[in-house]
Parts: C-alpha cells; sequence; structure tokens
C-alpha cells in the first residue's frame, strides 16, 4: 500500500509560545485499563497525564503512538505533549527523571527530549512492532502470570512459522479485526511476521512471535496469534491458514490470545526504514531479526 494511501491527516503547526516534548514511555499493564485514558478504569495515558500536570503546574496531555488493550504491555511506547514555554522552567531531558519519582514502578518514562512540530507520536509513525510471548504451562513459573500465555503444549515452530509468512504483505485483515473497529479500511501493511524460540531470564523455553506493520487493526495480532496457534496445535496446513485469512470473515478466526502475552515492542519514524516495502522489495532476513531473551 503507497503511503500516500494512509489518509493520515495533515500536521497542524505548534500554537506560539508553546513547545512540544517527546516521551519514550514502558510500562506493565497488568494494574491497567490500557494505555488511553477511559471512564471505567485506569488508563496508563491519565497516570502520565496526572504527574506531568503536577510537574509543570497546569494541565497536560499526552498523546500517544497508538492504544494498547487493558492487560496489554510495552516495551516502547511513544507520546508527546505541547506545553507553554512560559510555563516549564524544566529542561525537557529533565522531564524522565522527575517523573519517574512520581510514576509507579509500574511505568518507567524511559527519555524525555525536544521536538518540533514536525513531529506527532501517532500521525508521523511510520512502523510499530509488536510482540507475543507464548510458553507451554509444564514450563510455567510464579513469575510469568500476567506476562506470558500459557498452552498446554507447544506446536511445531516450522508450521508456525509458515503461517506467520502469509501474513506478510498488504492484506485486508477484515478476518482477524474486532467486530468493535471502526476503520473505515482493513487493508494493513505487514512488514515482518515470524515466530521465534527464546528463552525466559531463567532459561526455560518459550516462543516469541514479531509482528512489525504500518498499524493494527483492534485485536488484530492477538488474533492472529490465536488462530495460528489453534491452527498449528491441530496440525491444519498452509493452505488452510491463507483460507482464514482470504476469506475476510471474522468468524473464521478461532480464537483472540490473552492480552498478558502481548508488548508494544518498538515504534519507528524512520521513514527510510520499511521503504523497500513501499519499493516492492525483499526485506531483510528474518534469522538476523530474531530476539534473543
Amino acid at each position: 500500500m503507497a503511503r500516500s494511501d494512509w489518509r493520515r491527516p495533515e500536521l497542524t503547526p505548534l500554537e506560539d509560545g508553546y513547545k512540544r516534548v517527546k516521551l519514550t514511555v514502558s510500562y506493565d499493564g497488568s494494574a491497567f485499563n490500557g494505555w488511553q485514558c477511559q471512564s471505567n478504569g485506569v488508563g496508563v495515558q491519565d497516570v502520565i497525564n496526572d504527574m506531568l500536570s503536577r510537574i509543570y503546574g497546569c494541565r497536560i496531555m499526552v498523546q500517544g503512538s497508538g492504544r494498547t488493550d487493558s492487560g496489554v504491555h510495552a516495551l516502547c511506547q511513544v507520546c508527546h505533549y505541547d506545553v507553554r514555554i512560559e510555563a516549564s522552567s524544566i529542561k525537557d531531558e529533565k522531564v524522565a527523571p522527575a517523573l519517574n519519582a512520581l510514576l509507579p514502578l509500574s511505568i518507567r518514562v524511559i527519555r524525555s527530549e525536544s521536538a518540533d512540530g514536525s513531529f506527532h507520536a501517532r500521525f508521523t509513525t511510520m512502523a510499530r512492532e509488536y510482540r507475543y510471548f507464548v510458553k507451554a504451562r509444564s514450563k510455567a513459573l510464579p513469575f510469568d502470570h500476567n506476562y506470558v500465555a500459557l498452552y498446554n503444549r507447544l506446536p511445531e515452530l516450522e508450521l508456525l512459522n509458515s503461517y506467520a509468512c502469509l501474513l506478510k504483505g498488504t492484506h485486508d485483515f477484515t478476518t482477524f479485526a474486532s467486530s468493535r473497529d471502526e476503520s473505515p479500511s482493513k487493508k494493513r501493511d505487514i512488514y515482518e511476521s515470524y515466530w521465534s524460540l527464546v528463552h525466559d531470564k531463567f532459561g526455560n523455553p518459550l516462543y516469541c512471535y514479531t509482528v512489525t506493520g504500518n498499524a493494527f487493526l483492534y485485536h488484530q495480532v492477538r488474533s492472529m496469534v490465536g488462530t495460528m496457534m489453534v491452527m498449528a496445535l491441530k496440525g491444519e496446513s498452509p493452505e488452510s491458514f491463507r483460507s482464514v485469512l482470504d476469506s475476510c470473515d471474522r468468524k473464521l478466526a478461532k480464537t483472540t490470545a490473552p492480552s498478558a502475552g502481548l508488548y508494544l515492542s518498538r515504534i519507528s519514524y524512520d521513514e527510510d526504514e520499511y521503504r523497500w516495502f513501499e519499493d516492492g522489495k525483499d526485506g531483510p532476513c528474518e534469522t538476523s531479526l530474531a530476539f534473543h531473551g
């Protein structure tokens, strides 16, 4: 899909007398009702807004690169906010330690830095990367609760990857979109999609699914993972999985995997990183991209 078809709005210039600050944030989503401010629970965004407002002495509202669902974690979420220059006595790079002194340990600001009006946490994003972790229940540890999805057994990695490679490219992902998704188009670009064998910090094996795309539909990643796992455990063929994808029929998606195993792992703002996709070229070798935990 050409980038000109992404239908992103034009950026509005910064208001006079304001500056923009970019934050890179990591959080444990277990205790939060997702990233976004919600009326029925506390979102990560709520907590950051409150602490920033305390630091500056005025109401601050951050805008994130995208939402994460309740229980989903982030290794690298990006957000920004605008603040009056006259209200800001703290240097932009010092906002991170100031915030971390106030925030709960479940939210950490990795970096704070200056940005200008050409940057927007959501609308200048070029790619989003997610990782999903699954482990055999027999290898589960108490520390896996809320952080890894558990299955009675793990299927063949080769079969999972035969499904995953079919997801690469531009597809209509209606099959894997929640009925609550309101996107006018269900077409998305997937740059990377692969499973790898990794190990937790105690040396126990688990699988990691890595997927990178220009954007994702509501519940898309969890639905793709859930469907791949169910079909692989039954030993169904790659052709069967392709039929499910191509059907654009939500009823054929097998299940939505639990939120606990999902992590927003990276946001790219590099316009050149995935330009090869738009140019119709092959991407880098996936074996060199595998995450070794």
